[in-house]
């Protein structure tokens, strides 16, 4: 699968002397999203899921990921430390006329990154991006 557009500008942080970077889901990132996804599944108990629920193998992430880029009102964020992905993020848009101005947005953040404000930032872009493309309405939902 081929990589398609770019839908941010990838953004630098440094947070309590931890330096981290805020960009686009790439196909190539799919293995490390399923794997951090099982494993964030078990790190807390504020998402839906427990551990192995739902699980999402690498080509689904490909998938999703191919969708998500090519679907003007979706949106999948990638948190990376040191080349690592250690967080991600996701906004989906719903294709009804009427529901039009409205995203949903999940994130997840590995435990031994909270407290970096990598959430905070992801939400962030989120919103600047969705600024940009007349979304008046973004709502919670476990990723």
């Amino acid at each position: 699968m081929g990589e398609y557009s770019i839908k941010i500008n990838q953004q630098e942080f440094i947070v309590n002397g931890t330096t981290y970077i805020i960009r686009s889901a790439r196909n190539k990132d799919a293995k490390d999203l399923s794997e951090i996804r099982l494993q964030i599944d078990g790190e807390t108990e504020n998402l839906d899921r427990e551990k192995g629920e739902a699980f999402i193998d690498v080509q689904s992430f490909e998938q999703l990921i191919q969708a998500d880029t090519e679907n003007k009102k979706n949106l999948f964020l990638v948190a990376v430390v040191h080349d690592r992905i250690v967080g991600f993020s996701r906004c989906e848009g719903n294709p009804l006329k009427r529901l039009s101005h409205k995203v949903e947005f999940g994130v997840c953040v590995l435990k031994e990154y909270w407290g970096y404000s990598i959430g905070k930032n992801l939400l962030k872009e989120t919103i600047a991006w969705a600024d940009s493309y007349g979304i008046k309405k973004i709502t919670l939902k476990c990723s």
